[in-house]
C-alpha cells in the first residue's frame, strides 16, 4: 500500500458482487498500518465503533435471553472508555476527531430503530454517569464499559490488554469491580486461559489492531483455541476493509473452522476518516441475530451514506443448517 498522502483503490467481494471503493492514506499517524492510527482515543466513536458496539449490544442482550450466566473475553480491551475531547489532540498536531460522523450523527435522533435505539441510550447513559451535561458526547464507552453495564450479577468480564499505559487506565476504572477480571498480556493468549469457563457459555470479541502481517494468522490461532475449548462459545472479530483485510481474508480465516459463521459488512468511500470500511465477523451467531444485524447495517448505511454511497450488508460466511 502507498503512503505519503497517497490513496490506493481495493476490491471487496460482497454477496457475489465486486464493489470498488477507495482508502486514503496519510502520513503522521502514530502505529500507522494501512493508513489506519491505531491509537483507539482519536478513532472513538467514528462509524466503526458504532456500528461494532451496536452489533455488541445485540450479541449481549442474546446471549441474556437465557437465565444462565456467561463470561465476556475481550481480547484488546483497550482502556475500556475514552474523552471524547482528547480526540482532537494527536501526537505531535491537533486531528480532525472522528466521532461528529459516527456516533455524532445519531446523537440527536429519535427516529432510530430499536437494535441502534438500545446502544445509543447505553452510550448516552455513560456519558451522563461521567458527568457530561453538555448536548454533544464527551464520554464514550469502548466494549469493556458497555459490558459491564450490561452485566447481570451472573454474568463476567474478563478483559486483556497488552500496553501498559492503556491496562492502567482500564485497571483505573474498571479494577475492583465484582465479577471483572483484568489482565496485562497478550489477549490471543486469552481463549487458552479464560475458556472453559465454568458457566460454560461464552461471549469472545477480538478487536485486533492489525498492526502486524500475521494478524489474521494469530486471529485464526485464538479462535482455533476458543473453538477446541468450547465449540458452543459465540466469537466476534472486528476487522477493517482495507487492502491488507479483505472478505477473502475473512473467510479463509473462518470457513476452515467449520462451524456457523456469518459477515456483517459496512462500506462508506465517501468518508472523511481514514477508514472506510470494517466488518464483523460471527461464529455461533445467537438465534435472532441475524435479522437484528440485518437492520444494524441498514439503518447505519442510510445514516452514514444518505447519498446512496454506503453499502451494508449480512452474508454467511458458513450457513447456519
Amino acid at each position: 500500500m502507498r503512503m505519503s498522502g497517497a490513496s490506493t483503490t481495493s476490491r471487496r467481494v460482497r454477496e457475489g458482487e465486486t464493489v470498488d471503493y477507495e482508502i486514503a492514506v496519510g502520513p503522521g499517524n502514530a502505529r500507522s498500518v494501512g493508513g489506519l492510527n491505531y491509537r483507539h482515543q482519536f478513532h472513538a466513536g467514528n462509524f466503526a465503533d458504532v456500528m461494532k458496539h451496536a452489533l455488541l449490544v445485540r450479541l449481549i442482550r442474546a446471549m441474556q435471553r437465557k437465565d444462565k450466566g456467561f463470561v465476556f473475553v475481550d481480547t484488546h480491551a483497550g482502556r475500556g472508555e475514552y474523552d471524547l475531547a482528547r480526540a482532537a489532540v494527536g501526537d505531535r498536531r491537533a486531528r480532525q476527531p472522528e466521532w461528529p460522523d459516527g456516533v455524532g450523527r445519531i446523537w440527536d435522533r429519535r427516529d432510530l430503530p430499536a437494535e441502534l435505539a438500545d446502544y445509543l441510550d447505553l452510550v448516552r447513559a455513560h456519558d451522563r454517569a461521567h458527568g457530561n451535561l453538555a448536548p454533544e458526547p464527551r464520554f464514550y464507552p469502548g466494549s469493556p464499559a458497555l459490558a459491564r453495564r450490561l452485566a447481570r450479577p451472573q454474568d463476567r468480564l474478563s478483559l486483556w490488554e497488552l500496553q501498559p499505559a492503556e491496562c492502567a487506565a482500564l485497571r483505573s476504572e474498571f479494577g475492583g469491580g465484582a465479577g471483572v477480571a483484568i489482565e496485562e498480556a497478550d489477549g490471543y493468549g486469552a481463549p487458552r486461559a479464560a475458556l472453559p469457563p465454568p458457566e460454560r457459555r461464552a461471549l469472545v470479541l477480538i478487536d485486533a489492531p492489525f498492526e502486524d502481517a500475521d494478524e489474521w494468522s494469530r486471529i485464526r490461532q485464538a479462535l482455533t483455541d476458543a473453538l477446541a475449548r468450547l465449540p458452543a462459545a459465540v466469537c466476534a472479530v472486528w476487522y477493517p476493509l482495507t487492502a491488507r483485510a479483505l472478505s477473502a481474508d475473512v473467510a479463509a480465516t473462518i470457513v476452515p473452522l467449520g462451524r456457523p459463521a456469518l459477515a456483517v459488512e459496512i462500506a462508506l468511500p465517501s468518508s472523511p476518516a481514514k477508514l472506510t470500511g470494517c466488518g464483523v465477523a460471527v461464529i455461533n451467531p445467537p438465534w435472532g441475530f441475524e435479522g437484528e444485524a440485518r437492520g444494524v447495517a441498514a439503518a447505519l448505511a442510510a445514516i452514514f451514506g444518505p447519498d446512496g454511497a454506503a453499502e451494508a450488508g449480512v452474508r454467511w460466511l458458513v450457513p447456519d443448517v
